[in-house]
């Protein structure tokens, strides 16, 4: 790897500068690809942009930039994006610093802008020798998320496409599953849910076996049919509770059975209303597999324990042996699935042995 120091003025850097959907973000004449498909989007925070433009008007020395220089003699941005697209889209008049835009300044405020020097290092290399320097000089920026850094390390065709799909704040993906997923869009989140869907938890095999396929279609046509058979199975949009389900799971293993999906939906408003069920987020895959683990029945609490076994003098109901309390457990006489609630009626308490055996009936 090849490094040389270079001193870039602002005026140099923001020279025919453009962000649009066809020709990328660019700038230094054109020379500079601000986003090669490694990057992330743009996330700096308003006081994060602000304190940009703030440093330079006082001609602090801002942090050093990393560019790589390409087979072409063009370059791409290793590590500054944000900080250069903060100083672009200043200078283009996309917001204001302290109440005044670019344009609103004196022309002697505005040429101490653009003479401001910028230190930067010109980075030549192999591919991965410069992908290497892209995950370790970030460490010190604005964390990357594990997917931005699978996105550098199989950077292509393929994962232009999927961020294509699922990257932007006002992407496909964000419009069709925005009620069923958490995260954000611009820090990959979706794209990481949507690989480990299809992947089923493996996402640097998929991503290393498709990074030179020439789309991604393949991934977006399965996710709309993991969204569509949710809101075909599940068919009343609860936001709060189905934000994070696992539904790509879900999917893969039940979408070809039959359901009825108006008895889905009493049994889910149902569930919605039972206290005893504190993870209502677990409704739908308990819907699906039946296992009570996923609900997070409500336990017996520690005085209605003590309440009952002074009750039973201590005496396990099953096995009718003496214990100590930390032996023994609380146990539903009449089982959740049947109607038992989680109250002192319907509490029992059993030695750990007799809870153990019941429990695997």
């Amino acid at each position: 790897m090849n490094i040389v120091l270079r001193e870039i003025t602002v005026r140099e850097l923001t020279e025919s500068y453009e962000d649009n959907e066809e020709g990328g973000v660019l700038g230094y004449g054109g020379k500079l690809d601000i986003r090669p498909p490694y990057q992330r989007e743009f996330i700096y925070k308003d006081k994060q942009r602000d304190a940009v433009i703030d440093t330079i008007k006082q001609e602090f020395p801002l942090n050093v930039m990393y560019w790589a220089v390409r087979e072409d003699g063009n370059f791409e941005v290793i590590d500054g994006q944000q900080r250069t697209i903060s100083t672009c889209q200043y200078i283009e008049g996309d917001f204001a610093f302290n109440g005044r835009y670019f344009h609103n300044l004196q022309s002697d405020e505005q040429e101490q802008i653009m003479d401001y020097k910028l230190m930067v290092y010109l980075c030549s290399g192999t591919d991965s020798e410069k992908l290497k320097w892209f995950k370790t000089i970030n460490i010190a920026g604005e964390k990357l998320t594990d997917q931005e850094l699978r996105n550098a390390v199989y950077s292509g065709a393929w994962v232009s496409d999927a961020k294509r799909y699922f990257s932007k704040s006002s992407c496909a993906a964000y419009g069709i599953g925005s009620d069923y997923l958490n995260g954000s869009p611009i820090r990959q989140d979706y794209l990481e849910t949507a690989i480990r869907w299809i992947s089923e938890d493996d996402i640097e095999e998929y991503m290393a076996k498709h990074q030179h396929d020439p789309n991604a279609s393949a991934l977006w046509r399965y996710f709309q049919d993991v969204i569509t058979w949710v809101g075909a199975t599940f068919t009343k949009k609860r936001t709060k509770y189905m934000k994070g389900v696992n539904w790509g799971d879900l999917y893969n293993k039940y979408k070809d059975e039959i359901f009825d999906p108006k008895k889905i939906e009493e049994e889910t408003a149902v569930l919605i209303l039972d206290d005893d069920v504190t993870n209502k987020k677990g409704i739908y895959p308990y819907i699906l597999t039946r296992k009570e683990k996923y609900l997070s029945i409500r336990a017996f609490s520690d005085a209605i324990k003590q309440k009952v076994y002074e009750k039973q003098k201590g005496i396990c109901t099953v096995c009718n042996e003496h214990f100590d309390l930390s032996q023994m457990e609380a146990d539903h006489i009449t089982p959740w699935h049947e109607g038992g609630k989680t109250n002192e009626i319907n509490c029992q308490m059993l030695c750990k042995e007799c809870n153990r055996r019941k429990s695997g009936k």
